[in-house]
């Protein structure tokens, strides 16, 4: 399998994804798809070959190999690392539906834009976004729990036990570097759990934002509500219009004092 191209190809969701969402792909290509192409395709390749039951039946130790190994960890990690980046997929397939939008739009309003930036997560590329990180977890959970069901909680006993025909009697069944192996599960169990968590705390950081968001716009609009139907008026007349006296003038001396400023007044106006 080519993972290059795929590792080029969802790396384009890079530029659109919040911190979490690096670190989770950091994750995943340096802890799993390295990991998984470097040794654990090496470290699994032997499985089938050196696999031994103490009988020489024909056909005993196929079955008890498919019985003991439903379905290879390869194949099984394989077909996780590709569902889990399928859906970074979907949002850069709503980005370039975006642009082609926008190119569309600018052809005909003569340069106006639609979008003032395709790949900010707004209205739907938000709940397209979020979309994948539900379908990221939930991928990695369900791969998790087909697992554990198979192997009985992560295990890989050095005997196993088979009975089924054509077996002649109950055979014991050897896998080759048991211990080795169940290192490799543990590990690639715990990068899938940590992914799970950073699409956790992604999905915690997009809606937590949102609702902050919305909170402080409802708070602007109930403060621009109250103004306006509060509108406050003068109740006094401006300093200015006020006109200092001098309190030690007597009675006599105030009232020739007003009619000299109302005469001026008078006069002023006419």
């Amino acid at each position: 399998m080519n993972w290059s191209g795929l590792e080029s190809l969802i790396s384009g969701v890079n530029k659109y994804s919040t911190a979490f969402g690096r670190i989770w792909l950091s994750m995943v290509f340096v802890f799993r798809v390295m990991v998984f192409v470097v040794a654990a395709q090496r470290v699994w390749g032997d499985e089938n070959k050196d696999f031994v039951c103490n009988t020489r039946q024909p056909g005993c130790t196929t079955i008890c190999y498919d019985h003991i190994f439903p379905i290879s960890h390869i194949r099984l990690w394989a077909l996780q690392l590709i569902f889990i980046t399928c859906p970074s997929l979907m949002v850069m397939a709503h980005v370039k539906y975006r642009e082609g939008k926008d190119a569309k739009y600018v052809e005909l309003h003569h340069g106006s834009h639609l979008y003032a930036n395709p790949g900010k997560k707004r209205g739907g590329l938000w709940w397209t976004y979020l979309l994948s990180l539900v379908f990221k977890a939930g991928f990695d959970v369900a791969f998790l729990y087909i697992l554990y069901w198979i192997y009985d909680g992560y295990d890989l006993p050095k005997l196993s036990k088979c009975s089924l025909e054509p077996c002649p009697n109950t055979v014991d069944c050897f896998i080759s570097r048991p211990t080795e192996k169940k290192i490799f599960m543990l590990f690639m169990v715990v990068t899938s759990a940590l992914c799970i968590f950073m699409c956790l705390c992604e999905m915690v950081y997009l809606i937590g934002k949102r609702i902050s968001k919305l909170v402080r716009i409802r708070q602007e609009n109930q403060r621009l509500l109250f103004a306006d139907q509060h509108e406050l008026t003068n109740m006094a007349p401006p300093r200015s219009q006020y006109r200092k006296t001098d309190p030690t003038l007597s009675d006599s001396q105030m009232t020739m004092m007003m009619e000299k400023i109302s005469e001026r007044g008078i006069s002023t106006t006419l």
